[in-house]
């Protein structure tokens, strides 16, 4: 091989190799060289209900808080009618405690339940009877809101001994 037959080899490999990168790396317009966008979380709420209060100074709400995206959030915020201050509230070592945040993992749930992690109502503005329902809405840091509606059953109930099919 000569000198120039050397080069022009050279040439169309370095040419051949340039547009083969530039390929690899252009925008088609599919976004494909971007990150992925992470799925918007969908909330959905199950078994809410409230035990019927002893007063009117508190109450506790429970429900399940399923989330179906594979992106995880934080319940941030409860607001309702009932009282204007709605806590979210866990509990650890038998002691509850304000906080200001829990997590509901992608493809997982939050469960508010008795004697554990709850959402606590403090001055009611009325207190409710058996029978009525108490409207929330649940704030999320990335999901849209969600309004609920908690049944007021008797102070004893405990889903946990219904029969569920």
């Amino acid at each position: 091989m000569n000198r120039r037959t050397t080069r022009t080899l050279a040439a169309a490999l370095s040419l051949t190799a340039a547009l083969a990168i530039s390929g690899c790396s252009s925008d088609s317009g599919s976004g494909s060289d971007k990150p992925a966008k992470p799925e918007k979380p969908v909330m959905t709420v199950s078994g809410a209900f409230v035990p019927e209060p002893v007063n009117d100074k508190m109450a506790g709400g429970f429900m399940v808080i399923k989330n179906g995206s594979s992106t995880a959030d934080k319940l941030t915020a409860v607001t309702s009618p009932l009282s204007d201050d709605v806590q979210i509230h866990e509990t650890k070592n038998q002691k509850m405690q304000q906080v200001p945040s829990m997590d509901v993992p992608a493809d997982g749930e939050l469960k508010l339940e008795r004697g554990g992690n709850h959402v606590m109502f403090m001055g009611l503005k009325n207190k409710p009877k058996v029978g009525d329902k108490i409207t929330i809405e649940l704030r999320f840091e990335k999901a849209d809101p969600v309004k609920v509606e908690l049944d007021v059953k008797e102070r004893t109930h405990n889903p946990q001994n219904e029969n569920s099919h």
